[in-house]
């Protein structure tokens, strides 16, 4: 029997970047499904298990010789090329009309006839044999692909985003189709975006985040998982409502269009050593930042100015949420206006408390619960809750019972629960494994969006940036210091 082996394997992607997959095994006649976001190394995976990789490390044990892969990207070019066949010279004596038809893409490498006709009726799409394949309808285009892999009999048949683009008609199709195939004893391989596109006839699954292939196994168990069905849970949260906030937010004393954040030409110096050097930065309303530079830059310097805490502050011409800094207000004042979550935070929680009383802590801006909570704060949690995917046995769990990325979500729910007019995490992926860091992600791109809360992340690297990002300011090095880049992502 025909199998793929993957060991410790480790493909170069480019100079920076590589694929990981620890142990994968694929059996012939199996049918497996890779779920993973965008960048995550979904399609980087499918070149991997086609052989289109440079093996860095490891090892891949091969027994199948015809493997095919279909993407996306590759009905797109081939769709463009026909249209380009009008603008060059390939039109044919006394032809009126360019491009191939079906029948041609289909017997484009393998030329049967007898077995064009024969895929053609079984994919329903034999009326369109004769049709140019230019004027085909997107799932028309996909089974007219679909064929023409199926012409050279491949024993893996690797399909990147089968599912894109087409209607729920058209899908269900689709999967009905592979179906066949699976059941006629094709090894079938599917890389997807989402969870629920895995068709009900795939047995086996596997979840890649951060160009690693994190979990793998049969599939039920997989998406039973609490991280993995975190995930899948967050792909139905488009378009939820937050809950309220126990009192009204602080943002709705600012005027619409009053910018958060206004620093003109801020220093910041120790031992006459600038650490922020001539930097002026406005945050408007409605732009999410992403702070982005190695240590030592001056972003925790500069989280401090907003934050309030530091004391050059007031010798700089720095407007906090519409107040100027030394203009009488008071540090808390600053504070109601914000949500703070960082590594150190998240050490710093130590009590001994449920992930419940975590969350609820957020109304008090207390580490640990030290008050009265009302009926109100308790049906909001639980709604947080909700939102998170978490039921109430892990809601009553020990808060350090969670992996390392969960916690760090009801610590982010938790700076969130009053709805602040800027949620500020610092370096919130770090010491998160390639999962946890998809989880922690997912929910702050969900959270944010359906949400009135702006956005500082700060981070070592560009490529953490959730997806709600708009804006990027960079610290980067320039002699002895640093320069300041600004701008719209």
């Amino acid at each position: 029997m025909s199998s793929l082996q993957i060991s410790q394997g480790t493909f170069r992607l480019s100079d920076t970047k590589t694929l990981k997959i620890e142990h994968l095994t694929l059996h012939a006649g199996e049918s497996w499904a890779f779920v993973g976001s965008n960048g995550s190394g979904k399609s980087a995976l499918a070149r991997a298990l086609a052989g289109e990789l440079a093996l860095l490390s490891g090892s891949r044990e091969c027994q199948f010789t015809r493997i095919t892969r279909l993407s996306f990207e590759q009905l797109q070019k081939l769709v463009s090329d026909e249209w380009q066949r009008n603008n060059t010279d390939l039109l044919s004596p006394g032809e009126d009309d360019t491009g191939r038809t079906t029948a041609d893409i289909i017997q484009d490498e393998v030329k049967n006839a007898t077995r064009c006709a024969a895929l053609a009726d079984r994919f329903g799409i034999s009326h369109l044999l004769e049709r140019r394949f230019k004027y085909l309808s997107t799932g028309e285009t996909r089974k007219t692909l679909l064929c023409q892999a199926l012409m050279a009999e491949p024993d893996l048949l690797i399909l990147d985003e089968p599912f894109d683009g087409l209607d729920v008609a058209s899908r269900q199709q689709l999967a009905q189709h592979l179906a066949s195939l699976s059941e006629a004893g094709y090894t079938l391989v599917l890389v997807l975006n989402r969870f629920d596109d895995i068709p009900n006839f795939v047995p086996f699954a596997g979840v890649l985040a951060d160009c690693t292939l994190s979990e793998t196994g049969e599939k039920t168990a997989l998406l039973a998982q609490t991280l993995v069905a975190q995930l899948a849970h967050s792909e139905k949260l488009s378009g939820m409502a937050l809950p309220e906030p126990d009192a009204p937010s602080a943002r709705l004393s600012l005027a619409d269009d009053e910018a958060r954040i206004v620093l003109r030409d801020g220093v910041v110096s120790y031992n006459d050593r600038p650490i922020i050097n001539h930097l002026s930065w406005t945050v408007a309303p409605n732009e999410h930042w992403q702070i982005v530079g190695p240590n030592g830059a001056g972003k925790s310097t500069l989280l401090s100015l907003v934050t309030g805490d530091h004391p050059q502050g007031y010798s700089n011409d720095l407007t906090l949420f519409g107040r100027r800094r030394g203009s009488g207000e008071t540090i808390w004042d600053i504070k109601k206006h914000i949500g703070y979550v960082s590594s150190s935070l998240h050490l710093d929680y130590r009590v001994s408390t449920t992930v419940r009383n975590v969350i609820l802590s957020g109304y008090f801006d207390s580490i640990g619960i030290y008050q009265a909570v009302s009926d109100k704060q308790r049906k909001l949690v639980d709604q947080w809750l909700a939102i998170l995917g978490m039921n109430a046995r892990t809601a009553d769990a020990p808060f350090h019972s969670l992996s390392w990325g969960q916690q760090r979500l009801a610590l982010i729910v938790r700076a969130l629960v009053k709805h602040p007019t800027l949620l500020i995490l610092d370096e919130p992926l770090q010491g998160l494994d390639p999962l946890n860091r998809q989880v922690v992600r997912r929910f702050i791109d969900v959270l944010i969006s359906e949400g009135k809360t702006q956005l500082l992340f700060v981070s070592h690297h560009a490529e953490d940036a959730p997806d709600c990002i708009t804006h990027r300011l960079e610290f980067i090095a320039d002699g002895e210091g640093y320069r300041y880049q600004l701008g719209k992502i």
